[in-house]
C-alpha cells in the first residue's frame, strides 16, 4: 500500500513538473514597447520622441504609440504618422508572425455611410505605409468604425481631433 502511495506521489510530481516546464512560450516575438499615445504634434501638444526624421532613436521611440491622427476630412498620413507607420513597418518586418488589425475612425461630422468610408480610407493609408517598409499583407488587417467609437466626447475640435484617428492594434 506504501509502494503504490509512494508510486503515484512520484508520477504526479512528475507530470506537474513536465506541464510546468512546457508551458512557456517558445519562439514568441519580443512584445512591442509600452503604450504611450500622449504625443500629438500638430494639435498643441509637444512630444520630445518626435524629432528629425522620427526614426533617429528606433522602435522604442515611435512603436510606442499605437495612434496615428489625420486631419479634418483627409486620409493623408502627416510627418508624425509617417514616422509611427515605418516604425510599426520596421517592427512587423523584423517579427513576420506578429499581426495588426488597423482600426480607422472618423469625427462625428458626417453621415455615417462616409465616415465609415474616410476610416476605412485612413486604415488602408496606413496599410500602404506599412506594406511599402516591407510588412507582409497577411500580417495586417483592416476594419474601418467611422465615427462609432469616439475616444473623446465632446463637439469641439479638440474631441473632433482625437477620434480622427487609425488605432494600430497588434493581435
Amino acid at each position: 500500500m506504501f509502494k503504490q502511495i509512494l508510486v503515484s506521489s512520484v508520477v504526479v510530481a512528475s507530470l506537474a513538473l513536465t506541464a510546468c516546464a512546457s508551458s512557456g512560450k517558445k519562439n514568441a516575438p519580443p512584445p512591442p514597447p509600452p503604450v504611450n499615445n500622449s504625443g500629438m504634434a500638430g494639435y498643441g501638444a509637444s512630444d520630445s520622441s518626435v524629432s528629425g526624421t522620427g526614426l533617429g532613436g528606433g522602435l522604442a521611440d515611435l512603436a510606442n504609440k499605437k495612434t496615428v491622427y489625420f486631419e479634418y476630412d483627409s486620409s493623408d498620413l502627416s510627418a508624425e504618422g509617417q514616422g509611427v507607420a515605418a516604425a510599426w513597418a520596421k517592427y512587423l518586418a523584423a517579427n513576420p508572425s506578429v499581426r495588426v488589425r488597423l482600426e480607422g475612425n472618423a469625427d462625428e461630422r458626417g453621415t455615417r455611410e462616409y465616415n465609415v468610408g474616410l476610416g476605412e480610407h485612413r486604415a488602408n493609408a496606413v496599410q500602404a505605409a506599412l506594406a511599402s517598409g516591407g510588412v507582409s499583407a497577411s500580417q495586417i488587417s483592416v476594419v474601418s468604425y467611422g465615427e462609432e467609437r469616439p475616444v473623446a466626447a465632446g463637439h469641439d475640435e479638440a474631441a473632433y481631433a482625437l477620434n480622427r484617428r487609425v488605432d494600430i492594434v497588434q493581435q
